[in-house]
């Protein structure tokens, strides 16, 4: 039975009711953290299903995905009567005031070639220009009516108010890759530097509107290298009325590697949930299940039994890229599991690649266990809550599924357990969150299952049932890692390296995607977050290594298998290794825009040396030996000085003669040497170690600049972080003076600022990985704190609340680029130092 439903004010809940169930929520006796981080994650399963709270408190703010696009999770508990929210914050979608081109194409003036002065204001004259339909993008985005292939692109788009009711706050929507300045009847408010955004918000300022007549939004956007987009538009606010006004008290939030947890007070219970994603390393049946919990325990706190219910709710926003997407929303049952579920109706499955998306096709599932007390059903928004708070129970309307578009119609997906007699014994239940995304990856035109669907008679029905049964084991699996994890790493640099290895651990793995191919091949595919969206790009696996190098290097193997495929397939001609295999989540081949010859060349020989000497074997590079030559003799040829080209750091254009680029070509070469030694070929791994040796030598003399060594070897009184130089330590080749990296230390040293050590002497801007890296060459621990230290307070004190960021301003602790990516994996280095050294 389907019930279609148009144009209504009734907003709609799908309910499940629980009894209590007692599990015991596994944690340590860990002290409460002080770290306060830029943004907590709370739902990590993949770079879709990706869920954080951007605030210091729970209920203060929507939920939103990794990208800061709303995906509301609500949750509220009962107390005699009395309702708390205690998770999320009730908003409605906003209004379409003026579309983007996701709603309705929309007409405007264009120019790729640069207009004259004063071309933004409202009088200028632009008869001369182009007519034509907004999205302007490349061929490959979706929603791009004009196609736009130059560096620049000039638009202006008229609009007016007179028809609206402007009482409510407006917002400018926009979506640009990259740069983008935007202008409203000639006032700049708008300049986003080198950045991509999806339907990013700006709130108006009214007087810069002319509510009567005419006014006109002028937008200026620059496409640095690859895909590009430019979209925009203006939203409007909608009353929103809520119902769980009263909030609980939180008292804490702690992050451990596996999860976060918080404590609440609700009047007389106290409150302990707990958020987790079971992303253990070694267990690559359960890190790749697209399920995490949700669990909490309630505990009286003045001594008397209470009366509790305790609701969950989540909106269909979890299974959209645009909240334009018609949804439907279904009850289901399978076994003893009660689950509710979500998607568009169109699922296309596939059908979309980039950076700043949402996932749209497959189904978001919300489910526990039946019982005797279980009840759901579809609820109306309004009423159902009035109703949970009058009485704690939910009016059902009888039916199968709801077809809506939700800017117009929200369905909402809700959970209530009920809870009599609570006294001070503590008693708790738990919910699963997952994704089911029906193909994961398209791999050179075949599309892949996720890992734990092992068959395609696999249904994700089952894998709730496995999920709810192995909870507990699971929840004592992920406390026993976290206690580990985090003593390892208090132990090789201190509290402060702890706590950013732990923000830093689900973020990188959630940012990849682990399917097999149809060999049975690990694949773990990166995902370029708020960068350019790539997928297995080399240059992203690289800084990433260290965490995975540390707990499996199966895994790393699995983000070098896509490379090596495409090297020796023949679809990659070039003598040196590829950037990329496509972009998000269609792995066909590079679609970056520039190629980095030396520097992936570089990072795939030093990884895969690296994965034999954590092994002990070189087994996996014999399986790539010609390939791993061929990049080794490039690297001969092109490497000790290179040319003008772009290395990991891309973000800051290409330069020649690059120090530390030349450092990572001679450790490459090394690498092969060392490679060819561990499988038999003893002459020739001499061959290539002695002239990596060589060319270390030559290094020092040409890059020494009196007191440090240089940034480019042909410009005095510049430097650089000299990074690359810790796997000359971490692999055992000692090719470089030891004197080197002691003045290195020191020069840095005065080079720091108060959030942490430039990159380079061009900019103020660094990267967190490197800095880590860099500090992780000197021996000492506490010359290594000085380096974190600066580092944590980063974390702690940034204006920008986002999943953790890489790319930062030191003088202000400002973001300047990209968000959530992998890379912060690259924190692991010390522990992997230590781990190395512990071997010896």
């Amino acid at each position: 039975m389907k019930i279609k439903i148009m144009k209504t004010k009734l907003f709609f809940y799908l309910i499940l009711t629980l009894e209590l169930i007692s599990f015991k929520l596994y944690s340590s006796d860990e002290p409460k953290k002080n770290l306060r981080a830029p943004a907590y994650p709370l739902i990590t399963i993949d770079p879709y299903m990706s869920l954080w709270s951007m605030n210091d408190t729970l209920y203060n703010d929507v939920m939103r995905h990794w990208t800061e696009i709303r995906q509301s999770l609500i949750g509220a508990i009962r107390v005699d009567g009395k309702v708390y929210r205690f998770l999320g914050k009730e908003e409605l979608p906003l209004k379409v005031i003026v579309p983007m081109a996701d709603k309705e194409k929309w007409n405007c003036k264009y120019s790729f070639e640069e207009p004259k002065e004063n071309w933004f204001a409202d009088n200028f004259n632009d008869a001369k220009w182009q007519n034509g339909f907004a999205a302007f993008g490349t061929k490959d985005e979706p929603s791009a009516k004009t196609l736009w292939e130059t560096q620049h692109i000039f638009v202006r788009r008229e609009f007016k108010l007179d028809k609206y009711t402007t009482d409510e706050t407006l917002y400018l929507v926009y979506t640009h890759d990259d740069d983008l300045d935007l202008y409203l009847n000639g006032t700049k408010i708008v300049s986003t530097g080198n950045k991509c955004s999806k339907d990013a918000l700006l709130k108006l300022d009214e007087k810069l509107l002319n509510k009567t007549g005419t006014n006109i939004i002028a937008a200026h956007c620059y496409n640095r290298v690859g895909a590009a987009i430019l979209d925009f538009g203006i939203l409007q606010e909608r009353k929103t009325y809520q119902q769980f006004k009263n909030t609980a008290v939180q008292n804490s939030v702690e992050l451990s590697a596996t999860q976060t947890t918080y404590n609440f007070t609700c009047g007389t219970i106290d409150l302990k949930l707990k958020f987790t994603s079971p992303l253990l390393p070694n267990n690559l049946d359960i890190l790749s299940r697209p399920i995490n919990y949700i669990s909490y325990e309630i505990i009286s706190n003045d001594g008397n039994k209470h009366d509790v219910q305790i609701y969950f709710e989540a909106t269909p926003e979890n299974a959209v890229d645009v909240v334009s997407q018609k949804i439907s929303a279904t009850k289901n049952k399978f076994g003893k599991i009660n689950y509710l579920k979500t998607g568009t109706t169109e699922q296309n499955i596939l059908g979309k690649k980039g950076d700043n998306r949402r996932i749209d096709w497959g189904y978001f599932y919300l489910g526990g266990i039946e019982n005797e007390n279980f009840d759901y059903a579809i609820g109306e928004y309004q009423k159902t809550k009035k109703e949970f708070i009058e009485s704690g129970k939910i009016t059902q309307i009888k039916s199968i599924e709801i077809i809506s578009n939700m800017d117009e119609l929200m369905p909402v997906l809700a959970i209530s357990h009920s809870h009599k007699q609570v006294g001070d014994q503590s008693v708790g239940n738990f919910i699963m969150l997952g994704y089911d995304d029906i193909k994961s990856i398209q791999y050179f035109g075949e599309n892949l299952n996720a890992w734990w669907r092992k068959s395609e008679n696999e249904n994700f029905e089952n894998l709730l049932e496995k999920s709810y049964s192995d909870y507990n084991e699971i929840m004592k699996s992920c406390s026993e890692f976290d206690a580990q994890l985090k003593n390892d790493a208090i132990i090789s640099g201190g509290e402060e390296y702890a706590d950013l290895c732990i923000l830093a651990f689900r973020q990188s793995i959630a940012a990849h995607k682990l399917v097999k191919d149809s060999n049975g091949e690990i694949l773990f595919f990166s995902k370029e977050n708020f960068s350019n969206g790539s997928i297995g790009t080399v240059d992203v696996t690289y800084p990433s290594a260290p965490l995975f190098l540390y707990y499996n290097p199966d895994l790393l193997k699995g983000m070098l298998n896509p490379i090596f495929y495409y090297a020796e397939s023949g679809k990659w001609q070039k003598q040196f290794a590829p950037h990329d295999v496509g972009t998000y989540p269609i792995a066909n081949g590079q679609t970056y825009g520039g190629d980095m010859p030396v520097e992936e060349s570089g990072n795939m020989l030093i990884l895969t040396a690296a994965i034999a000497h954590i092994e002990g074997n070189a087994n996996y590079a014999q399986k790539h030996w010609e390939t791993l030559k061929i990049w080794a003799d490039y690297l001969l040829a092109n490497g000790l000085d290179p040319e003008n080209q772009l290395c990991t750091d891309d973000f800051a254009g290409h330069f020649a003669h690059n120090t530390n680029l030349s450092v990572k070509a001679i450790l490459g070469i090394a690498s092969f040497g060392k490679i060819a030694k561990m499988l038999g070929e003893k002459e020739l791994g001499e061959k290539y170690l002695s002239n990596a040796k060589e060319m270390a030598i030559k290094w020092e003399q040409m890059a020494f600049d009196k007191d440090h060594y240089k940034l480019t070897f042909d410009q005095p009184g510049t430097w650089s972080q000299k990074y690359n130089l810790v796997w000359d330590q971490q692999l055992g080749f000692n090719l470089f003076n030891k004197n080197i990296i002691d003045t290195e230390i020191k020069y840095y040293l005065t080079k720091q600022n108060e959030f942490g050590l430039p990159l380079d002497n061009r900019r103020t801007y660094t990267k967190s990985d490197w800095i880590i890296w860099t500090a992780s060459l000197t021996n000492d621990v506490e010359t290594f704190k000085k380096f974190i230290i600066p580092i944590y307070k980063f974390v702690n004190e940034t204006p920008d609340r986002v999943p953790m960021t890489d790319w930062y301003e030191t003088i202000n602790a400002k973001q300047v680029g990209f968000q959530a990516r992998s890379v912060v994996g690259g924190y692991f280095i010390k522990m992997l130092k230590d781990k190395i050294e512990s071997k010896k």
